[in-house]
């Protein structure tokens, strides 16, 4: 297994197919949750991803300040369904934090969680900025983590 974190022009054909296909099978398909998934953001995202044997198995993209919101965002954070309760999904998420934060020289992230995940990302220092509310049918909370 590999991870692999690459600008949206870095990507190979199958890489961003790939991505694309997982992302659209968990959002959409699995949640039962018709919206356009490919929302124009890639272009200006990075996206890190761990492969296993060429599948993606996990998948985030990083944000920069002021494509979604005034600062850093991840978003489309994902573990597909057969590698879910193993650590990847925390691995993932300090991975991608530790870019942000190294790399980028950030110290703000906004994202707007899975309200049921409120736990898990709390683990990592975000907190609630906002009410549950309702996103695609889906109840969501605005977070933000600041070091």
């Amino acid at each position: 297994m590999s991870w692999n974190l690459k600008k949206f022009d870095e990507l190979t054909n199958t890489e961003l197919y790939n991505l694309l296909k997982e992302r659209t099978f968990v959002f959409v398909v699995e949640q039962n949750c018709p919206y356009l998934e490919v929302d124009g953001k890639d272009p200006f995202s990075y996206h890190l991803f761990k492969e296993d044997n060429g599948e993606i198995i996990a998948y985030l993209r990083i944000l920069p300040a002021g494509v979604s919101y005034q600062e850093v965002s991840i978003g489309r954070v994902f573990v597909k369904k057969e590698y879910r309760g193993q650590g990847h999904a925390e691995e993932l998420l300090s991975k991608g934090l530790e870019f942000i934060q190294k790399e980028l020289n950030e110290t703000a992230v906004k994202i707007q969680a899975q309200d049921y995940l409120r736990k898990f990302y709390g683990a990592f220092g975000f907190k609630p900025i906002s009410e549950t509310y309702l996103e695609d049918d889906i109840p969501h909370v605005d977070m933000l983590l600041q070091k």
